[in-house]
């Protein structure tokens, strides 16, 4: 294949990933904002980085999403739980985040987002003061970063069977700024 050919498949990878962009983020905004007055940019972000014009890679990001969310909002809790109101719970819950996600859950895509959903329940702690009202607040943040995961895959996959991406394309070249935000 020529570097014109390649070009123009990559070009167009970079269309359909900001058409499933704009979409799904219409469709959060819509969902959150307007039906149940929240702000969406928690599911929104997490949405850009469960989109991807190839489902294959948009469910691969989301099993990691997910379950690493998962992992990081059961560490946040039990440290918004067990825990005082000390600083130093912050760091301590992040670490151990990081140890479980990297050696016991073992789930490689998106093992960052263990310590960055303790973060945002425990950061909810430290906004409020009540344990009760911490925790609703957290878990109401992780829930928007599961529904934006969730919209991602599905706007991806839906958008695939109307515009097929072409199998030529891998889904290391595909795979356009996937980070760990």
């Amino acid at each position: 294949m020529n570097w014109r050919a390649s070009f123009d498949k990559d070009r167009w990878m970079g269309v359909h990933l900001a058409v499933n962009v704009f979409v799904a983020t219409t469709l959060l905004w819509l969902i959150l904002r307007k039906m149940a007055g929240l702000n969406p940019i928690w599911a929104i972000s997490s949405m850009i980085a469960a989109s991807d014009p190839l489902v294959t890679q948009a469910l691969k990001t989301f099993r990691g999403r997910f379950v690493n969310a998962l992992l990081g909002c059961l560490v946040g809790l039990a440290f918004l739980a067990v825990s005082g109101s000390g600083e130093w719970k912050l760091p301590v819950a992040l670490a151990v985040a990081v140890l479980l996600t990297t050696y016991v859950v073992r789930v490689q895509t998106m093992w960052r987002q263990a310590p960055i959903t303790a973060a945002l329940v425990i950061a909810a702690g430290m906004t409020h003061d009540s344990k009760l009202s911490a925790m609703e607040i957290g878990l109401r943040r992780v829930g928007e970063v599961l529904l934006g995961c969730l919209v991602g895959v599905l706007v991806s996959w839906c958008l695939s069977k109307i515009w097929r991406v072409p199998e030529a394309v891998k889904p290391e070249s595909a795979a356009i700024g996937k980070g760990s935000a």
